[in-house]
């Protein structure tokens, strides 16, 4: 469910509580490569009765919301009064939807988790100035329709996860806990609203403040005569990782379903969940500020707690900070947990180690300006470029809501590439090009030049390039700089990160066993990173999800589409139908060019591109 921020908000929360009943000669200098080479709180007091310091919530329907959400960053500007949001909860099948404590009402909050044995909220609050605004509440969810017929040729399969649009219960019965232990409970669904951009993370080391935010937490529950919570690495991944999206994506919201991932451990006395942000670096007033609302105060002092793990995320937007605390109770505690973050089962230990150098860490922090694209050769990520049979380099730019205008060459020379990308890979605000030669086997890039043109190539990689199947985008999460992902003819897939004009001689293995035809990087399910999609010869098209990371996610690898075998180039498009819009331009042998929007997390209806296409393909 997504939940839009409106206004500034400087101390935002959320809380979620799971408790059971027991717990060639181009326009300008170029010359290519010649062809010998708010608050949210979903738990306190109930709706009639905010708890103390907050105002009042206003209850507002999804259907009501302006038809463009603003961001974050551009509402900073307005400040208001903190509050706390009304939830509607949608039943699960469970009995266990409603959030007022044995009422059966649907947008009450208890004070305390059902287990009533919490001791009361501290209503010290601490030094954060409280700047806030009302955040439109979830919509009742509808019920999952039922599965889908089979894909047709030439579509995506149905998509037969029930709908992400709801929250989940703050309550869990038993046997939800119990399905969560042995299998049987249904993954929860993914995020379904498109995904702005990751390029707002700053990837600092949070160990200092992860293990003041455990400390924090313990101080408190000791101070109230409860026993000290005890840490797991596991958990804490799972918490990192949400940090990370929702961060990346400037929207509050609890991950549904929490409790049933893998990560969780198989919890049998209750779970919970707490989120926060600020503006300023301190994770003392995430936890003073939860301290401060009855229900997330229950949840730090939940007795039948004993084991957490923790998320922060930075960001060099207006909300620096974000906090994920995920808590869990467990008849016997897993193995690995150890007594704080970085220690031992034994010894309390520090804070986490520094973090292992990556090849995704940035060389350096890239901002671009912001340049007048009217007279460059290409204007906008959602342009259609295209190599036609004589070589000749053509761009149609994007006129708005997926309409193009008139081809016009933009550069020659090019029959003997194998695959051109447009990309800003130097992120000086103007789009460049990456070229692939089968003549040469060289990568080279052309700067692109705001004023119109390109300059004259470089070479960034020297032979052996055209053995290879590429991508290039925002693969890594904590770095604004493109990078290449390249499949070699045994399957293996590694990451070449960005160095400039540096010779790409640095990789790394992200995964290996892939088959195909072709690869095209994209944010396919609108979670904030760039997926993997290959094209495999039988018109399948598997999909290999991104984290943000130089490894993938060890899990099964869905299709997401079949009958794609007549796919002759893939460009990968944004901004085409709305801002932030994500999709792909598909070249079939039909000449038809085909766009496939993605901006839901699953691929729509596919709309036709207008043009003669003929003898083209697509550059990505």
């Amino acid at each position: 469910m997504k939940k839009w921020l409106a206004h500034a908000v400087v101390g935002t929360l959320c809380t979620v509580a799971l408790v059971s009943s027991s717990s060639g000669a181009l326009t300008g200098s170029f010359q290519p490569e010649p062809s010998s080479g708010s608050t949210l709180s979903a738990a306190g007091q109930p709706a009639s009765a905010p708890p103390d310091n907050y105002p009042p919530v206003t209850s507002q329907k999804d259907a009501d919301l302006p038809e463009a959400k603003d961001s974050l960053r551009e509402q900073a500007r307005d400040a208001g009064a903190s509050r706390s949001e009304d939830f509607h909860a949608a039943d699960d099948g469970g009995g266990a939807a409603s959030m007022g404590p044995s009422t059966g009402s649907s947008d009450g909050f208890p004070d305390a988790p059902a287990a009533g044995n919490a001791p009361p909220a501290d209503t010290t609050r601490g030094p954060d100035p409280a700047l806030a605004s009302p955040l439109p509440p979830a919509a009742p969810a509808p019920a999952p329709s039922a599965p889908a017929d089979p894909p047709a040729q030439g579509t995506p399969p149905a998509d037969t996860k029930p709908s992400p649009n709801w929250i989940p219960a703050l309550s869990a019965t038993d046997r939800q806990l119990a399905d969560s232990m042995v299998g049987t409970a249904a993954a929860p669904p993914e995020p379904e609203e498109p995904l702005p951009s990751t390029q707002a993370l700053v990837k600092d080391s949070n160990a200092a403040d992860i293990l003041k935010l455990f400390n924090l937490i313990n101080e408190y529950r000791v101070s109230k005569g409860l026993a000290p919570l005890k840490y797991h690495a596991t958990v804490a991944g799972m918490a990192q990782e949400w940090s990370d999206s929702i961060a990346s994506r400037e929207v509050i919201e609890h991950r549904a379903n929490f409790w049933l991932d893998p990560r969780a451990l198989s919890p049998d006395k209750g779970a919970g969940e707490v989120i926060s942000i600020n503006t300023i670096r301190d994770p003392a007033l995430l936890v003073n500020w939860w301290k401060g609302s009855p229900g997330h105060n229950a949840l730090l002092l939940d007795p039948r707690f004993n084991v957490m793990g923790a998320g922060i995320t930075y960001t060099d937007s207006t909300y620096k900070i974000w906090g994920v605390v995920n808590f869990f109770g467990y008849s016997t505690l897993p193995a690995g947990t150890t007594t704080a973050p970085g220690g031992s089962t034994t010894d309390p230990g520090g804070a986490f180690p520094a973090p292992p150098p990556s090849l995704c860490d940035p060389t350096a922090k890239h901002m671009p300006p912001t340049l007048d694209l009217s007279a460059a050769s290409i204007n906008s990520a959602a342009d259609i470029v295209t190599v036609n049979a004589s070589g000749q380099l053509l761009n149609r730019p994007s006129t708005g809501a997926g309409t193009y205008g008139a081809a016009r060459a933009i550069g020659s020379g090019f029959g003997s590439a194998k695959e051109v990308f447009t990309t800003d890979w130097d992120r000086d605000g103007a789009y460049d090009l990456l070229t692939q030669w089968n003549s040469t086997g060289n990568l080279t890039l052309h700067r692109g030049l705001a004023g119109g043109g390109f300059q004259s190539p470089l070479t960034l990689g020297n032979g052996g390039w055209d053995s290879l199947k590429l991508a290039v985008g925002g693969w890594c999460a904590n770095n604004r700089m493109p990078q290449i992902l390249a499949l070699d003819t045994a399957g293996n897939v590694y990451l070449y990160p960005n160095r400039g004009v540096a010779d790409l001689a640095t990789r790394v293995l992200v995964t290996s066993g892939v088959t195909a035809a072709r690869i095209t990087m994209v944010d396919y399910n609108a979670d904030g990173f760039e997926d993997v999609l290959a094209f495999r010869t039988d018109g399948a098209v598997v999909l290999y999800r991104g984290v943000g990371t130089t490894v993938l996610p060890a899990e099964i690898r869905a299709t997401v589409a079949t009958g794609w075998q007549d796919v002759t180039s893939v460009r990968p498009l944004r901004d085409v139908t709305a801002l932030n819009s994500t999709g792909l331009a598909l070249r079939r042998g039909t000449d038809v060019l085909q766009y496939w929007d993605l901006s839901s997390g699953k691929f729509a209806s596919p709309s036709s591109i207008a043009g003669t296409w003929a003898g083209q393909r697509l550059a990505q």
